[in-house]
């Protein structure tokens, strides 16, 4: 079983669990439909940086 040699300090340890926290998610407003969307995803409505990428249901 591993033990430690030496106790980490309290700085040390916060710099390692410095890349821990959480982020907000990336998003993005399409140009043609204007609905919120993440980044390099398809909207609901089917819109890709401006263009139709996925035919809707009336088409």
């Amino acid at each position: 079983m591993a033990v430690q040699q030496n106790k980490k300090s309290p700085s040390r340890r916060n710099m390692r669990r410095s890349h821990d926290g959480l982020t907000r998610a990336c998003v993005s407003v399409e140009r043609a439909s204007g609905e919120p969307h993440y980044f390099h995803h398809i909207s609901e409505k089917g819109f890709y940086r401006g263009r139709r990428v996925v035919p809707s249901k009336e088409e």
